[in-house]
């Protein structure tokens, strides 16, 4: 239900007790269901580490202790109505924790950025009582943040994702968020919603999700690693597994399982989708219990 103001504080402290907890425990709960998901083509997994040779389930077990507290901090800030200045701070600290945690292995960059916007405007929204549903965060995002992440140099210019928006002219992660999340609220929460109103338990609609993230985001992850080739090979895997019935089909983990194991072959990844899916199941767990 939407809280009154009345029953938020007005004091930049106390933001960052019950409401801002509650976002940084949901966001921490997303991580860990995408990295629990299996059989994710490419992606680590209890099943395996992918298409990654510096990484496994536990790097990422160790990441995410290392950013337990980072999004409950950005819910308060953004509950606090800080600049952009102050947001980009907080996840530079953030990622530094995140790099000392892992010897130095890139695990939830994408998660600390995007996630990381995403709780400031949950913290800011949910300390006013406005509303979750629709696109309301995407839209706080870009409004109160996104003339800054726009204005402001990436933070690592030589990154996977800055290449392959260079050079192939992808939108990619900052595009996004200063627009306000377009993929995640007309693509993502939709094939999340679908699923589980056809049915689907929460694994199988998280694999629709995903899979319908893969046949259409131009993953800048894939572009690195494998090209146009590389993102359109994943593309169409994605796509024919949803034509043929995806997670509504008995035998879809075995298929999934076959699309992992190309994936492998080909030292594909779509990690740009996995962020998305993380991101995903974080508003839609918000949004239960808030309106």
């Amino acid at each position: 239900m939407i809280r009154s103001n009345a029953a938020l504080s007005s004091s930049p402290a106390d933001a960052a007790g019950p409401l801002a907890a509650m976002v940084g425990r949901t966001a921490v709960r997303a991580l860990y269901a995408e990295l629990a998901l299996h059989p994710k083509p490419g992606l680590v997994s209890p099943l395996d580490s992918g298409s990654h040779d510096d990484m496994d389930m536990g790097t990422f077990l160790r990441s995410l202790f290392a950013l337990r507290g980072y999004f409950r901090t950005i819910a308060a800030a953004g509950a606090a109505g800080e600049d952009f200045a102050t947001l980009r701070d907080l996840g530079i600290a953030a990622e530094r924790r995140m790099l000392a945690a892992t010897g130095g292995v890139n695990t939830h960059r994408g998660a600390v950025f995007g996630i990381g916007f995403l709780a400031a405007a949950a913290g800011w929204r949910m300390r006013r009582g406005l509303t979750l549903r629709g696109a309301a965060l995407g839209e706080t995002v870009a409004d109160r943040w996104g003339a800054g992440i726009l204005a402001a140099a990436p933070l690592v210019p030589a990154s996977h994702g800055a290449r392959a928006v260079q050079r192939y002219g992808a939108r990619g992660a900052r595009l996004e968020a200063a627009d306000g999340f377009p993929t995640l609220f007309t693509l993502a929460l939709p094939a999340l919603d679908r699923a589980l109103t056809l049915g689907a338990d929460p694994e199988r609609a998280l694999m629709q999700t995903l899979f319908t993230l893969m046949a259409e985001l131009e993953d800048t992850n894939l572009l690195h690693r494998g090209g146009p080739a590389g993102l359109a090979f994943v593309r169409e895997g994605a796509r024919c597994f949803l034509d043929r019935g995806g997670v509504f089909r008995g035998n879809w983990r075995a298929e999934a399982l076959a699309l992992h194991r190309a994936c492998v072959a080909r030292r594909l990844s779509p990690g740009g989708s996995a962020d998305m899916l993380a991101a995903a199941h974080f508003v839609h767990a918000l949004r239960r219990g808030w309106a």
